[in-house]
């Protein structure tokens, strides 16, 4: 397997990491299809989220799979008078990956990022290397610490 650009800033930053690999060939790459396919619970499986405030300026949020992005709570985190999810066409133009393969770690240009609190709860957070077809396992402080996210309440209750 190839290592992906997030896993080389990982390697790169000394964090350990444990990769899965899914077939993904059947179109099915949504969080939670992605953790039946791994055997992993949902809780533990984050997605990826770039966002636009009202400033133009970008966010990257990371939330539990089966959880949805509350607009309002995360224009509040980013201090945004509004929010909105980008246009599946820009997700490469802004992050460097495609939907479905968007990670976190090594976007394109540094965005500030905010977590879930649910992570709180979690000793270990699965989230995408940046290709379709692999997630990768680590520690959520090592998560934060590389990409310098906040820690927010930031989904649908």
């Amino acid at each position: 397997m190839k290592k992906t650009n997030a896993m080389r800033i990982l390697d790169g930053e000394g964090v350990s990491y444990k990769v899965y690999e899914y077939e993904a060939k059947d179109g099915h790459i949504d969080g939670i299809s992605v953790s039946e396919k791994i055997g992993k619970p949902k809780e533990m499986v984050y997605k990826t989220l770039i966002t636009e405030g009202a400033s133009k300026e970008n966010y990257c949020f990371i939330i539990p799979c089966h959880k949805e992005l509350d607009l309002k709570k995360a224009a509040k985190a980013a201090k945004e008078k509004s929010m909105a999810m980008i246009k599946v066409s820009d997700i490469n133009k802004i992050t460097g990956y495609i939907r479905g393969g968007c990670s976190p770690v090594g976007l394109k240009k540094p965005l500030k990022t905010f977590i879930d609190q649910a992570v709180s709860e979690i000793s270990l957070i699965v989230v995408s290397p940046g290709k379709i077809g692999l997630q990768m396992e680590l520690s959520p402080g090592e998560l934060i610490r590389v990409t310098g996210a906040i820690k927010e309440d930031i989904v649908v209750s």
